[in-house]
Order: structure tokens, then sequence, then C-alpha cells
């Protein structure tokens, strides 16, 4: 089950947390042996693979209130542990953890950081 949503941009969406908006890859509709696959058997994998679109800022830091030393400038701005994955990676990760969601049609999952089994990141690909 998916979670439709309509007349937005993508641009304007914003990942939360250790979250990644991933574009999946389209699933191979063959075998290496040239079989044709029936429709949802890709699906039933455990692995999938495809394009980070979007990440959150990352694991949130506890704020710690420095009683003590008051000439210390206080902030209450939220700190994060960045995440290793960035925009334009390949990502491997577990389907079992995913959130799948439709937009104009096409279809997008929310993946947590912690379902991601291995990143692609190739730099030249973008340049």
């Amino acid at each position: 089950m998916a979670l439709h949503l309509e007349g937005q941009d993508l641009s304007k969406f914003i990942v939360v947390g250790d979250r990644l908006l991933i574009k999946p890859k389209t699933p191979q509709d063959r075998t290496r042996s040239g079989l044709f696959l029936p429709p949802g058997v890709a699906e039933k994998d455990k692995l999938h693979s495809g394009y980070v679109l979007k990440a959150g800022p990352g694991y949130p830091i506890p704020t710690v209130n420095e009683i003590d030393e008051p000439w210390k400038e206080r902030s209450d701005e939220a700190k994060y542990v960045p995440l290793q994955a960035k925009e334009g990676d390949l990502a491997v990760y577990l389907q079992n953890n995913t959130f799948e969601i439709e937009f104009d049609q096409e279809k997008y999952v929310i993946v947590p950081h912690s379902a991601v089994l291995m990143l692609i990141r190739d730099e030249e690909l973008f340049e």
C-alpha cells in the first residue's frame, strides 16, 4: 500500500531525521538467461537499489545545558550527526523497512538510514 500525493513539487519535500527519499531503479524484467519474469517477482526481493534524491539532516544529538559555564553562548538550535548518504548516491537497501509513496505517477520510497547496506558514489557522474 502506497501513499498517493498530488499537486506538490518534489523540491518542496523535506526529509526529516535519519530518513532518505529514494527513487528505486527499474527492476529487471528478465533473468540472466533471458527468461521473462512475471510482474511482482522483483518486488518480493529483499534487496533493492535506487538513487538518493533527498537526505534528512541525520541523527539528532541532545542539547547539553551547561549551567556551570554561564559565559558560553546558548543555542537552542538542534544539532545532528550527519548521514553518510548524499543526493545522487546509489543505495542498496532492505525492502522490509521502506515506506512507499507515489507522486506524479512515479514510485518513491522513504528508507531509514539503518536499512541502507551500501552506497555507491560516483563523483564523475555529475560533472
